[in-house]
């Protein structure tokens, strides 16, 4: 079985490739992860999942076939992009912007071996209830929203704004599991490898 190097620094995404029972290895990707003007959500997303798998590949030493799966996830309301907050302002506003309204996750991957390179954008819909400025700065104070999308976690305390979801659950966490099953299958890689281990 040809080796999978996840580049992410993400725990997230590395418990839900575990949780697909799939073998890998994490490194660390750092690209620059500014928008391109008039870029669209969707295509920014799939270039720096794409740019994460090659950045990926330049740090594995290896004479043997592997491959390397990149992802990104951008959080989108009325067309833009909500990055990481840069501190309690930032995600204080960014939470009173979701507030009461739907808004989009879209989450890429990508996978490389060689110069082939695979990848696919999952869009998801979610619905947040109304939150107040007090438990704004309440959850901000958990720690939890600093290097989340959006400012929020929805696998973690911030599941409590979470009114409605259309969409997969796990992209918006990170990774699409089904997606990602299915692209790594394109790639010889199968899921569940772990099914018949002691």
């Amino acid at each position: 079985m040809k080796p999978l190097y996840l580049a992410s620094g993400s725990p997230r995404r590395r418990e839900l490739l575990t949780q697909i029972g799939v073998p890998f290895s994490a490194i660390s990707a750092d690209i620059d992860e500014t928008p391109s003007p008039e870029e669209l959500p969707s295509a920014y997303v799939e270039r720096l999942a794409r740019g994460k798998a090659e950045a990926g590949r330049h740090t594995v030493v290896s004479t043997q076939p592997f491959c390397v799966l990149g992802a990104d996830t951008a959080v989108v309301l009325d067309g833009k992009i909500l990055g990481k907050p840069v501190d309690e302002a930032d995600a204080c506003a960014m939470l009173m912007m979701l507030s009461g309204k739907e808004h989009e996750v879209l989450t890429a991957i990508a996978v490389l071996e060689d110069e082939r390179c695979e990848s696919r954008v999952v869009r998801s819909l979610v619905r947040f209830r109304a939150i107040s400025i007090e438990e704004a700065a309440a959850y901000w104070a958990s720690g939890e929203p600093r290097d989340k999308a959006g400012g929020y976690g929805i696998q973690g305390l911030g599941a409590v704004f979470v009114a409605g979801l259309n969409g997969s659950y796990s992209a918006v966490v990170g990774l699409p599991v089904c997606e990602t099953a299915e692209l790594l299958g394109h790639f010889g890689i199968p899921c569940w490898q772990n099914l018949n281990a002691p």
